[in-house]
């Protein structure tokens, strides 16, 4: 089972690297790796009371895997996006690989996500606003980029104090 210690932390080379799609072979590997992203993402939200989505390779798992629970928990499986609205929105992002760090960015305001879940069906997301912004974010780990390198300028960056 893996912890908050095994969590990668900004300047983790890892974290900036594209990730390889889920095969269906490796289904029975993805409920070990959704056991610990949920773990992880529960050690984080006692830390720092934030956390909806956690990243696969936040974890150093390298594949297209992410695991959200706003109000219940969802697997998504090599996600893919569809849809993006031409208008933006700004937000302060956050992220668990820097947890004191908050970064302005600007995201899509809605999106159709199809992916697949923990059976291998696919499914579609329509999502708008701040889920929206959170599949964004997550999904963006899947291909090596963090909320750093989409800051809107050189001073969108503030501390967040610990809690």
């Amino acid at each position: 089972m893996k912890h908050l210690k095994d969590l990668l932390l900004l300047g983790d080379p890892r974290l900036y690297e594209i990730c390889e799609p889920v095969k269906p072979e490796e289904l029975p590997q993805v409920k070990e790796w959704v056991k610990d992203l949920h773990n992880v993402m529960e050690e984080i939200r006692a830390k720092y009371q934030f956390g909806r989505g956690i990243a696969a390779p936040q974890l150093g798992i390298m594949k297209r895997l992410i695991y959200v629970n706003i109000d219940k928990p969802v697997v998504i499986i090599n996600p893919e996006f569809e849809n993006m609205s031409e208008e933006m929105f700004e937000l302060w992002d956050d992220c668990m690989s820097f947890p004191n760090l908050l970064v302005r960015v600007n995201r899509h305001k809605s999106l159709t996500m199809k992916y697949l879940d923990e059976n291998w069906q696919l499914q579609k997301w329509q999502a708008d606003d701040a889920v929206s912004e959170l599949l964004q974010h997550e999904y963006d780990h899947l291909n090596g980029v963090l909320c750093t390198m989409r800051a809107i300028d050189a001073q969108s960056y503030r501390w967040r104090p610990t809690p």
